[in-house]
């Protein structure tokens, strides 16, 4: 029995001793975690601030853009198709972006024109086509194209960035 009690502490001292050491690898792996959590943070925060900041060939590079002005195409442009026998439409709200209020106001004078474009730019087109998300963008690229061409041709400039499509059903 005293055999059984001399050993019993020993055991415990043992065990005391590998928990001692766990607690002491748990306390330093959290330190180390915590220290290269503030060491990354600072890092990147400081990193960041140069990163935002544009360098003086960047400035001169990138001139003041005035900011966007939209005119809407009303009435909605309504096409209809003939696809396998069967009746389809599609509608379209459009808008114009330009930078230029002025070259914009010059442009609405040449509105029947370009209503009339966009309507055979877009009766022109294959349904199938349409119902893809690339097919509407690029329906998109081509009506800016055709737009640009227009102003350029009617005003000079090229007045009109991009064209967007606000509404688009087809059915």
């Amino acid at each position: 029995m005293a055999k059984k009690e001399a050993k019993a502490p020993v055991e415990g001292a043992a065990g005391s001793k590998s928990k001692l050491k766990l607690i002491i690898l748990g306390v330093v792996a959290l330190m180390l975690a915590v220290g290269l959590s503030v060491g990354a943070t600072w890092y990147f925060l400081s990193r960041g601030d140069k990163a935002a900041e544009p360098t003086q060939e960047e400035a001169a590079a990138t001139p003041d853009k005035q900011p966007a002005v939209y005119q809407d195409l009303a009435p909605a442009f309504v096409v209809n198709f003939n696809q396998n026998g069967r009746q389809r439409y599609m509608q379209v709200s459009v808008s114009l972006m330009a930078r230029d209020k002025a070259q914009l106001d010059a442009l609405k004078v040449h509105m029947p024109v370009l209503r009339n474009k966009l309507v055979m730019l877009f009766s022109g087109q294959s349904f199938d086509n349409l119902a893809t998300p690339v097919g509407k963008e690029m329906l998109r690229q081509q009506a800016t194209a055709t737009v640009q061409e227009l102003a350029t041709q009617e005003t000079g400039a090229m007045t009109v960035e991009q064209v967007l499509f606000t509404n688009f059903v087809l059915q």
